[in-house]
């Protein structure tokens, strides 16, 4: 690693960690792989955790993930001479004997303290990796110490704590100067504490999603949008979660739209809903909860004209691809009524079957269905009536039941 870091790793560093509101994530990891193919190791590592994944980068710059090129990367920006890459490998479990020997330094201690100087000198990257060095203990492999190196347990936990303490300090300079990944240390740090070492201090980390959406992060804005939504102050709520989609946070829009389609903390606009859900699924066309909302809103005719195909199309991908059973009673009723696709009652009992909530209608149509033996079903009259009683002064299934009657024996049959 370099006395200072590139100017292409820094730009990469202001668009994927510390400003993604500048949308420009792709050409920033573009500019990592040029940068890494010329021989820059820090490029490298940050290259490799860009294919980490969310826990590592900013889920909705859509950088595709992969362990295998990371593994790679981070090795390759070891043998680069990166102090960066060695620091993120050692964390990661891949600075094996092997890796470390091919590291242009003399140990460890060295490796730690030129990214150390980076981190005195502003970078809140290198403030975060060495916040981490504390944290999670890589301080006892870096300065090759162990609890055979105190002469008793009371100075090694001593020394312990001196050292997983320092975290605190380097956590808050990296989360104040863009890199919002370090309040979830934080979080851990005060609401856990560190075994009998550190004691949990819970008070606070109570504001810092808070702190981090006043600070213009995304993700918290997210957060705390739905701890507000939680508070049911809805409001305060919507307010941060325009925040967060307006820097296209994934499932923001969506959560806007829900609010305005509910008239939770402002004015119902049933349009304008539909309209979030649209984005939202512009963003990723299988997203769940907007396509069981925009199935609901074409299914009564909610802020778009009522439409029972889109209506189905959107819940029956919800429910196949999401795994979703959130909109099986409408799909049941399109089902049963043959509304947006053909008729077939045994599709329609399939769905009602997976509806784990209390419902007149649904009861009403698997009366119907057991009643008359449709759908694939052997004819059950008593279990029809029963669904049918349960539905209770639902018109149709008043009207239903009409069509049986007890025998002098009690027995529920057909009337001719």
């Amino acid at each position: 690693m370099a006395a200072v870091l590139s100017n292409e790793v820094k730009q990469a560093l202001q668009d994927i960690y510390y400003n993604v509101r500048t949308g420009r994530g792709k050409e920033a990891f573009a500019l990592l792989e040029k940068a890494s193919a010329a021989g820059d190791g820090d490029a490298s590592c940050v290259l490799a955790r860009c294919y980490c994944g969310y826990q590592y980068v900013w889920g909705w710059h859509g950088f595709p993930e992969d362990d295998e090129k990371a593994t790679k990367l981070l090795h390759k920006s070891v043998e680069q001479g990166s102090a960066l890459g060695v620091l993120v490998a050692l964390r990661s479990g891949e600075l094996t004997p092997s890796v470390q020997k091919k590291m242009p330094f003399a140990n460890l201690q060295e490796a730690f303290d030129q990214v150390e100087a980076l981190a005195k000198e502003g970078d809140a990257f290198c403030q975060y990796i060495v916040g981490n060095s504390y944290f999670w203990w890589d301080f006892l492999r870096i300065q090759n110490k162990g609890k055979d190196s105190f002469p008793s347990q009371a100075e090694f936990k001593a020394y312990l704590k001196e050292n997983i303490s320092k975290c605190e300090d380097w956590f808050w300079k990296a989360f104040r100067g863009g890199m919002y990944l370090a309040a979830n240390n934080l979080n851990r740090y005060y609401t856990q504490g560190d075994e009998d070492i550190i004691a949990p201090q819970p008070e606070k980390a109570r504001d810092l999603y808070k702190m981090g959406a006043e600070m213009g992060y995304p993700t918290h804005q997210f957060i705390y949008a739905t701890e507000l939504q939680k508070e049911e102050k809805f409001e305060e709520a919507l307010h941060w979660y325009k925040e967060s989609a307006e820097a296209n946070n994934g499932e923001s829009w969506h959560k806007v739209g829900w609010l305005y389609f509910e008239g939770k903390g402002v004015e119902k606009d049933e349009a304008y809903a539909v309209s979030c859900f649209q984005r939202e699924l512009a963003r990723d066309p299988m997203y769940v909860g907007s396509n069981n909302l925009m199935g609901k809103a074409y299914f009564y005719g909610r802020g778009v004209p009522q439409d029972y195909a889109k209506a189905y199309q959107h819940l029956l991908l919800a429910h196949d691809h999401g795994k979703s059973n959130w909109g099986v009673y409408y799909l049941a009723k399109c089902a049963f009524n043959g509304w947006g696709t053909p008729q077939d009652y045994g599709k329609a009992l399939q769905y009602l079957n997976e509806l784990d909530w209390k419902n007149q209608e649904a009861d009403y149509m698997r009366g119907y269905i057991y009643g008359r033996g449709l759908g694939g079903v052997a004819e059950d009259i008593p279990k029809g009536v029963e669904y049918l009683q349960k539905a209770g002064n639902l018109s149709e299934a008043k009207e239903e039941l009409l069509n049986y009657k007890k025998t002098l024996f009690g027995k529920w049959v057909r009337r001719k």
